[in-house]
């Protein structure tokens, strides 16, 4: 007898569906998994069969044979084990065959029975949706987590007993969690990750906080430079404050990335946006993703967030000429043999920087000699400088900015940057983009209205060479993000003088210091 079992792997971050076939046959007793599984799926016969025994069920004395269709897909990780479990107790007629063509099984099994969470279970509950299953088996840990996909009905089980009860029709003691649509989830509390940070934290840098909300506003690339100690951080770290929250679509897309890579199993969506910061000696790999196995990189965990690149100077340059393209294009595409993984790359790139390896360049104290001060700007390329839309200074603040109050607060600056995103939204309504910053080439065309002498004036600094055709491009993002600001339905001359000049701030302005 066959039973066919439906199952899911993940391509990247991606559910495919996996059809496991279990065939018995007389003849000396054997067990065997072939479909191009890796180690942890071939050892999943030791784990089944002693499941299945420690369970209370018979383990059958014949030739069995698990096939893992489709062949050519890559397989990895333990949880096709109650899968192969349940297929083995079907093909032996201890379980239903018809109910459980309707369902999938995901999870891991314990020698003793139980089952083990295991992660991805939100992309799992994602795939059933897609394929039209009725429903889902998982641990009981994971329910709540695989509930929140729509018209999914997911059952929960703590053990392989128990999982074989819910496949036969009879009650468990985990109730299901029953399909819900948004409205039902409305009252659901939602994770937050924001720690209590503030820009009224923040004293002096007055020019510097408006550039801080341009680029919230528009999710716009930002690179701080400055001398050591002037805030530069203290300003990176405040940025999640201001940023809208997650949109549904975008929630359970970035929850669903930090299960697949077990950083979070929570039961509620993610309302705040992911804010990453790796160290410097970080690899290019473990920055836009990579590896033999292919996996998730930092840019990809800080999906619709931002990523924060500290000491920017000090990263090295293939990690940071790896970013060129996830920047670019939104996506990263890590090809390994015959293994090909796509991962969301929709960031804003916030970086920090000293002007020169002393930090003081421009002033008495720096000792940097001409020979330092040209390796250190050949770190950062010009291709990847033309992809950051602001480049502002962060100066000293003077003792009387010290002690003046608080130019503004999170809270009034994220009204404002919600307010704009709206504007965004309207205009951008049907469109794959969400901000000024992720707009096409033929969207800025058709959306950036220039006001005559606002369009003289962007061209005169093409004409000159100080833009390339990207940055022209992207000069009118921002100035589009700073009219939004303004509530102008037109891009007038200011606001490009306005996105102009925070293009060449940064560290063109500290080395003329």
């Amino acid at each position: 007898m066959i039973a066919h079992v439906s199952t899911f792997t993940l391509a990247g971050l991606e559910p495919r569906r996996v059809t496991v076939e279990v065939d018995l046959r007389n003849g000396l007793p054997s067990f065997t998994i072939v479909g191009l599984g890796d180690r942890a799926v071939r050892e999943s016969r030791e784990r089944v069969r002693a499941a299945i025994l420690n369970s209370g069920f018979a383990f059958p004395d014949k030739r069995v044979t698990v096939n893992l269709a489709p062949a050519h897909l890559r397989k990895s990780g333990p949880g096709f084990d109650l899968a192969i479990a349940c297929g083995v107790l079907a093909a032996s007629g201890q379980i239903p065959l018809d109910r459980l063509e309707r369902f999938a099984v995901f999870g891991e099994l314990a020698l003793g029975g139980t089952i083990r969470p295991g992660r991805g279970v939100l992309a799992v509950a994602e795939g059933v949706r897609e394929v039209g299953l009725e429903g889902l088996v998982v641990a009981s840990e994971r329910v709540d987590e695989a509930a929140l996909v729509d018209a999914v009905a997911v059952h929960g089980a703590a053990s392989l007993e128990e999982a074989a009860a819910v496949l036969r029709g009879l009650p468990v003691d985990a109730p299901p969690a029953a399909a819900a649509g948004p409205r039902a989830r409305e009252d659901q509390p939602a994770a937050s990750t924001a720690s209590a940070v503030d820009l009224a934290d923040v004293r002096g840098h007055a020019s510097v906080l408006g550039s801080l909300t341009i680029a919230a506003a528009g999710g716009h690339n930002v690179l701080f430079t400055g001398p050591p100690g002037t805030g530069k951080t203290m300003l990176a770290r405040r940025l999640p404050s201001i940023l809208p929250p997650l949109s549904r679509a975008e929630a359970l897309e970035v929850t669903r990335i930090q299960s697949v890579v077990g950083l979070r199993c929570a039961a509620t969506l993610l309302v705040d946006r992911p804010f990453r910061a790796p160290h410097h000696h970080i690899s290019a790999s473990g920055l836009v993703g990579g590896g033999a196995v292919p996996v998730p990189g930092e840019a990809t965990l800080a999906h619709h967030g931002v990523l924060f690149l500290d000491e920017l100077s000090e990263f090295s340059r293939d990690a940071l000429e790896a970013l060129r393209q996830p920047l670019e294009d939104g996506r990263v595409a890590i090809v390994r043999g015959q293994r090909t993984a796509i991962y969301p790359t929709r960031i804003m790139l916030v970086a920090a920087t000293n002007p020169c390896p002393c930090g003081y360049l421009g002033s008495d104290r720096c000792q940097c000699s001409e020979p330092e001060l040209a390796r250190h700007r050949r770190r950062l390329s010009g291709p990847l400088l033309d992809r950051i839309d602001l480049q502002v200074h962060v100066a000293r603040p003077t003792a009387e900015e010290l002690r003046r109050p608080a130019h503004c607060t999170s809270t009034s600056e994220r009204e404002r940057v919600i307010a704009a995103r709206e504007r965004q939204l309207a205009r951008l309504d049907g469109s794959r983009a969400t901000c000024n910053a992720h707009m096409d080439a033929a969207q800025v065309r058709r959306l950036v209205r220039l006001e005559p002498d606002a369009e003289r004036e962007l061209w005169r600094d093409y004409d000159r060479g100080v833009l390339s055709a990207r940055g022209h491009q992207r000069v009118m993002r921002v100035a589009r993000t700073v009219a939004d600001l303004a509530g102008s339905d037109t891009v007038g001359r200011a606001h490009v003088l306005h996105a102009l000049g925070l293009r060449r701030d940064g560290v063109a302005e500290a080395e003329s210091a």
